[in-house]
């Protein structure tokens, strides 16, 4: 049995804007309320660079930012992996109809937001960051593949790594064949080593198939059936009742 320790986290979807509303929510100290999410003006990126930028984008910088904003300025040390299983979809939406016109015009700024690692990239100018970043994708896998991605490096001599699971919907045509329900993101500062500041133990061993675990909360299962990110929510929802869970 393998294990590593989980230090700090970020959250941002519907009903759960930081962690801690969304530690409240699953803790059913309150109601979940899937509310209309605020602006996304993550105040890691200077205004000119967030300008450039789209609401994934932001989403995932947003999230990474509140996991990582104890670390100070040491957060441009860590590693960094972002996992999305669909990248920006309203870029690649745009992209598509222009390269369908007659006489295309993609501006550069666009092109390069709709690779699968422009958040790595703008995090890595959020902080100051020279550290590697790995960006990974795996359909409704996608947050499962960012762990163990994570947790390899962890176990082969990395003391500590960030983990940021990003995804947001599709406009139509897109959305028609691939609906996601809602923008969500969670971020985890992950670390090889028990410390003070250490939330939870996490235990890894390969195992047969197991059925995926679900929420009590018919609306909180929506939301973590309808988003590949929120597939985090089970092991979100095990740390804010401070349970073991598998």
């Amino acid at each position: 049995m393998n294990a590593i320790y989980l230090e700090s986290v970020g959250v941002f979807g519907p009903g759960l804007v930081g962690w801690n509303q969304a530690r409240a929510v699953l803790a059913s100290e309150t109601p979940y309320a899937p509310t209309l999410l605020p602006p996304l003006k993550p105040d890691r990126l200077a205004p000119d660079v967030r300008r450039r930028t789209t609401d994934h984008i932001r989403l995932a910088i947003e999230v990474a930012a509140e996991a990582t904003r104890a670390l100070g300025d040491d957060a441009k040390i860590l590693p960094s992996i972002f996992a999305s299983a669909d990248s920006d979809g309203a870029i690649a939406h745009d992209i598509c109809l222009e390269v369908a016109k007659d006489n295309p015009q993609v501006s550069p700024t666009r092109f390069h937001n709709s690779v699968n690692n422009a958040p790595a990239g703008y995090w890595c100018m959020a902080v100051g960051s020279q550290a590697p970043s790995t960006s990974v994708c795996g359909y409704d896998g996608t947050f499962a593949v960012g762990l163990l991605e994570a947790i390899l490096q962890l176990l082969t001599g990395t003391p500590r790594v960030l983990l940021v699971a990003h995804d947001s919907p599709l406009p139509d045509p897109l959305h028609r064949v691939r609906p996601l329900a809602a923008m969500f993101g969670a971020a985890f500062v992950l670390a090889r080593d028990r410390a003070a500041q250490s939330l939870a133990r996490i235990e890894v061993a390969l195992t047969a198939p197991r059925v995926e675990t679900v929420l009590e909360d018919d609306a909180l299962d929506l939301l973590r059936r309808g988003n590949p990110a929120a597939r985090t929510l089970p092991l979100l929802a095990a740390l804010a009742t401070r349970r073991r869970a598998e």
